[in-house]
């Protein structure tokens, strides 16, 4: 296939990108999340973290730029912060269970919406096959680009 016979990735994942984004905002505002704090939610509800770097690290985000979202999270019951105990000086990040709770619900709530407006335009067959790919090239090291060469 030469390089003319389709757009680049970036210019097909753009527009659908927008448009998920713009999908999930009323379902975040809803549960009082910003997309940085579900962000921290799905990722926390994978397991626990070793530290705010190591957070930010795997969510894309700057350390500095989630330590208000961390703060507003525990405030409000959502995460805990515990000393680690490899490393005192370094804090274990772990959803507390109305944290777990309130990214399933959020979680659920986006799925659901993906399901009814982006998602239902294609087969079974090729959703199967769509989200088996998204899946592969999510799972690709981020600081590694091209990383198959």
């Amino acid at each position: 296939m030469g390089s003319t016979d389709r757009p680049d990735l970036a210019a097909m994942l753009a527009p659908l990108v927008r448009t998920l984004i713009a999908m999930e905002q009323p379902v975040l505002e809803a549960h009082g999340l910003s997309m940085w704090a579900y962000s921290v939610l799905v990722a926390l509800s994978r397991g626990p973290a070793r530290g705010q770097g190591v957070l930010a690290q795997e969510i894309g985000a700057d350390k500095t730029r989630i330590i208000a979202v961390l703060d507003d999270l525990q405030q409000r019951d959502l995460l805990h912060r515990t000393p680690d105990p490899a490393d005192r000086r370094a804090r274990l990040l772990e959803l507390t269970p109305a944290g777990h709770r309130l990214v399933a619900r959020a979680r659920a709530e986006i799925q659901s919406r993906e399901e009814q407006q982006v998602l239902h335009h294609l087969s079974a067959a090729d959703r199967r096959g769509f989200l088996n790919a998204l899946r592969t090239l999510a799972a690709l090291p981020r600081d590694e680009p091209g990383n198959s060469a």
